[in-house]
């Protein structure tokens, strides 16, 4: 510390300085309020206008708490200058744009500021920088004022909230070097001519904002910002073509991102001109066509996005001369080629600078060539549903700096390379959905001490996989995983030991591995940040583990079906509050289901089926308002339909089949399921007639109450299912299984099958009255079930209207008729059914009839002939048209006519005959009309004592 000379200073000077340093020495200095006043550097007009700014907002979190005292230039967020003591920048950007809740998935918004922006900050005349991103301005308009900012050089309103249209003055700011509204969703502009004030303008960004009012004007007012470095017009809705020739001025942009737009054509003549251009960016709009060859001039690109467009066929080595490019991003289009090609044509350039390949969902195949392996600054490979065939080069042990790995749904085989494992800076290996073999061992782990994302599966080739993981149950791996996705690859029988202590799990799948252990007592301490857990399709057993709720209370998706899990659901499942999809069906669970369902608020999908549960569903479980699926068939559940359903309004599939619910079917389900789907209650006891409040499920696509006691007729109201007429708007993701009876058999329908089975099943009821004309309308209608009942009168005419039609089951009633020839029509019908009722006539040839060989169809039915059937049929009719009202409506007048007119002739002239001869003596002798009504009588009760024993056989045939 430099010495102070105190004889050299002034008398009334050293004086003051003894003093203050006895009071710094004696700890009790004290400024004075004018030693205070000396120091305060903000002006107190400046200060009076920020706190008039802060009375305007609503700042519930506290953030502008400091905004107190007479030094603004120490407020938070305040910047000033340090020579003039102006305030220069205003620093409010929402901190909640970089806080994200995990457990609820959502971003934090309670540090926002809100309120109206009031114009006293005009005071402050020299700020040059203005920062009010990420707050919650919800539907305000931007303040005109702003345009008065002469001096403002950063300006950033993005993610706002902001709406309505941007002010024109913006033009005024000609100072402004960068502007920011980027994700004011509600923002529009009926055109752009302010930009053309804003001439040292470098960054621009609009995204989100619509500009679909503003026509080609957008593209002269951003001709006239020659300094434009940066342009982000993601989402904006601009469908004009780009950058025509005449368009010269952007000749310094470094940065064109024009991505989410539905563009159809882009000038690639006027994009040529933007030679300084590094990113380009025009994913996810409707580009067809091929990519032109100059394309590749532009050398100086170091990034290239065209993802999610519609090019075809374009040669993919067009991008071999940019020897700067580091990423590359042309997935989900249909590019061809081979992979070969492009890659030769990167080392081509000795300087390549290539980090990330992106060529994801193309049909460019080939085979990964082994040169690859000479591409040593490749960080990210992303190669999925490529079509790639072979193998994966030993090469691929010479990217040093791979990252990421991505292989997925091609058509690869053989064995996995152990060079993998040199792969020390490798974070994400996704090679699952090929045709992989050998074994994978320690070997191929080796140096991967960075590792976090693990995702193998094969194309499971029965009877058991070819790609075995072989790992010593005392190896430790050098990495620590947050996700393992082991799939059809054999892992089994025990369960791998080595994961142990993976602890940061957040994701663990073991599908189709063929564990057949049980879960080990470890298993409840390790990853307790697990979130996602699937053990489906193995052969688990033992009881699920006791406390593996109170272990991994974190998790959203709980999967364990297809095991031979045992005993009770352990109560500690319900410590597991933020559940999301809860499935354990096709085990051996057994008990009641456990009363613990009222903390899961975001449960969504329910699987408890094929177990053997038995009892009531309990009342907790009505508590899931955001249920959207629940299936509990085939289990051992008793008693009505439960009232509580009423709450799940957001239901989509409801599957209770096979099971001992009783009681009448639901009128509040047409009432208050409105996103019900389907509905499948087959198998068990349900009573009273279908009630037309079903009628109201606009959604509903597959309607199964088979196998039920249901009486009365089928209302007719049922051929108003839109669902059925043609396709919902939104058919949302499918859930769980059901077992369906479909094309004469029962049978399982997962996951997408399951979304796309429409039709109806009534089948073995006791349901009376005719068929529904109106159910021809349900032209989506792919099974149609109405077997086992006692329907009558004829199969309606327009039956021909179900065109996609697959299965028809109409048998065992006492319908009868024709069988409409119209029915030749139905091409797509592949199971037909029409025994056992009393049709007639002929048999329709033609089309899918001539596949309908087998007599079972048509059997139990007297009066039909033609093939199949043995029966010939009398007449020479055409086949297929055969009908008693055919000769009403095309008279002729040929032999036959006369024959059966001497034949209905006769038959009157008996009938007079034999009555008279009859009724004349019993008229005349009393004794014989005596003794001919007792006979009557007699013959009568007899007759009337078979019926009923007759009777009472059948109905217990029929129990």
């Amino acid at each position: 510390m430099m010495a102070i000379n105190i004889n050299i200073l002034l008398p009334h000077t050293q004086t003051l300085i003894i003093l203050t340093l006895l009071f710094i020495n004696s700890g009790n200095m004290k400024l004075t309020s004018c030693l205070d006043n000396l120091k305060v550097r903000c002006t107190k007009a400046e200060k009076d206008a920020l706190l008039e700014f802060k009375e305007g907002l609503i700042d519930t979190s506290g953030r502008l708490s400091s905004w107190v005292g007479e030094e603004c230039c120490e407020w938070r967020g305040v910047v000033c200058n340090n020579k003039t003591d102006r305030v220069v920048k205003l620093k409010l950007r929402s901190p909640s744009s970089n806080s994200f809740d995990y457990e609820s998935s959502v971003y934090l918004h309670h540090y926002d500021l809100a309120g109206e922006i009031n114009p006293s900050l005009l005071e402050l005349k020299s700020l040059y920088h203005l920062d009010l991103s990420s707050n919650n301005f919800a539907g305000m308009k931007i303040p005109e004022f702003f345009g008065s900012f002469v001096k403002l050089r950063y300006l950033n309103l993005s993610n706002t909230g902001f709406a309505g249209s941007i002010p024109p003055h913006f033009g005024n700011l000609s100072s402004l070097i960068y502007l920011d509204l980027n994700g004011n969703f509600q923002l529009y502009a009926n055109n752009l001519q302010w930009l053309s004030g804003l001439h040292s303008l470098n960054y621009l960004n609009l995204a989100l904002v619509d500009l679909s009012k503003t026509a080609n004007s957008w593209l002269q007012s951003l001709d006239a910002i020659p300094y434009l470095l940066e342009l982000h017009l993601s989402a904006c809705n601009l469908s004009s073509s780009f950058l025509e020739p005449q368009y010269n001025n952007l000749t310094s942009l470094l940065v064109l991102d024009l991505s989410y737009n539905p563009f159809s054509s882009i000038s690639f003549c006027g994009l040529l001109n933007l030679r300084k251009l590094e990113y380009l960016d025009l994913s996810s709009n409707n580009i067809s066509g091929t990519i032109p060859i100059e394309l590749g001039n532009m050398t100086s690109l170091q990034t290239i996005a065209l993802s999610a467009n519609d090019f075809l066929r374009g040669q993919i080595n067009i991008f071999e001369n940019l020897c700067d490019l580091q990423e590359l991003d042309i997935s989900r289009n249909q590019f061809s080629g081979e992979i070969s090609q492009l890659v030769d044509g990167f080392l081509r350039c000795n300087t390549s600078k290539l980090g990330k390949l992106n060529l994801a969902y193309n049909e460019i195949g080939g085979s990964l060539p082994s040169s690859i392996g000479s591409l040593k600054h490749l960080k990210r490979i992303k190669l999925s549903g490529i079509s790639l065939v072979g193998t994966i080069p030993d090469s691929i042990g010479n990217l040093s700096l791979l990252e990421e790995l991505s292989l997925s749904d091609n058509y690869m085989s053989g064995h996995i390379p152990a060079t993998l494992g040199k792969l020390s800076k490798l974070v994400d290996i996704d090679i699952g959905s090929n045709s992989w073999s050998g074994v994978i061992t320690e070997a191929h782990f080796t140096n991967l001490t960075n590792l976090k994302m693990l995702s193998i599966n094969t194309i499971l080739l029965p009877p058991s996989p070819s790609l075995v993981v072989n790992i010593s149950a005392g190896w430790v791996p050098p990495f620590s995983l947050t996700q393992l996705f082991l799939a059809q690859c054999r892992v089994g029988p025990k369960f791998p030991t080595w994961i142990r202590n993976q602890n940061e799990l957040e994701l663990l799948a073991f599908i189709l591995t063929e564990i057949s252990d049980t879960v080990p007592d470890w298993f409840s301490i390790m990853a307790t940040q697990l979130r996602r857990l699937y053990f489906r399709n193995n052969k688990m057993k033992g009881p699920i583990p006791f406390d593996i709720g109170e272990k991994h209370p974190h998790l959203t998706e709980f999967d364990l079906s297809y095991n031979s899990f045992n005993g009770t659901l352990p109560l500690s499942i319900s410590k597991i509050t933020s559940l999301d999809r809860f499935v354990v069906s096709n085990n051996n669970l057994s008990g009641e289901i456990p009363d613990f369902w009222c903390n899961f608020t975001q449960l969504f999908t329910i699987d408890l089926s094929n177990n053997s549960f038995r009892g009531h569903i309990p009342s907790s479980l009505w508590s899931l308002s955001s249920l959207g699926f629940l299936m509990l068939s085939n289990n051992r559940l008793v008693g009505d339909i439960p009232p509580g359903f009423q709450n799940f309004t957001m239901l989509i599939t409801l599957a209770l089949e096979y099971n001992q619910f009783s009681g009448k079917l639901p009128s509040w389900i047409g009432e208050k399921m409105q996103w019900l789907g389907v509905l499948s209650l087959r198998s068990n006891l349900l009573q009273g007639e279908i009630p037309k409040s079903l009628c109201n499920l606009t959604a509903l696509h597959f309607l199964d109450v088979g196998s039920n006691n249901l009486s009365g007729n089928i209302p007719s109201c049922l051929g108003n299912l839109s669902s059925m007429i043609s396709p919902p708007k939104y058919l949302g993701n499918s859930e769980g299984e059901l077992t369906l009876s479909a094309k004469g058999e029962e049978r399982l329908y997962t996951n997408i099958n399951l979304l796309l089975m429409v039709g109806i099943d009534l089948s073995c009821n006791q349901l009376t009255g005719k068929i529904p004309d109106e159910l021809t309308k349900l032209t989506r209608m792919i099974t149609l079930n109405l077997s086992k009942n006692y329907l009558h009168g004829n199969i309606p005419k327009a039956i021909d209207k179900l065109s996609k039609l697959e299965t028809l089951d109409l048998s065992r009633n006492e319908l009868q008729g024709t069988i409409p020839a119209s029915m030749i029509s139905l091409t797509s019908l592949s199971h037909l059914n029409l025994s056992h009722n009393n049709l007639l006539g002929r048999i329709p040839t033609g089309n899918q009839f001539q596949t309908f060989n087998d007599p079972s169809i048509y059997i139990g039915n007297s009066n039909l002939c033609g093939v199949p059937l043995p029966n010939k049929c009398k007449d020479e009719e055409p086949a297929g048209h055969f009908s008693p009202g055919d000769n009403n409506n095309n008279k002729q007048v040929h032999g036959r006519d006369y024959g059966e007119m001497g034949f209905f002739i006769s038959i009157g002239i008996g009938f007079v005959v034999g009555f008279w001869g009859v009724c004349a003596t019993l008229i005349i002798k009393k004794s014989w009309r005596y003794a001919y009504f007792q006979f009557l009588d007699d013959i009568g009760r007899k007759l009337f004592v078979i019926f009923f024993v007759h009777m009472a056989r059948l109905r217990r045939r029929m129990e």
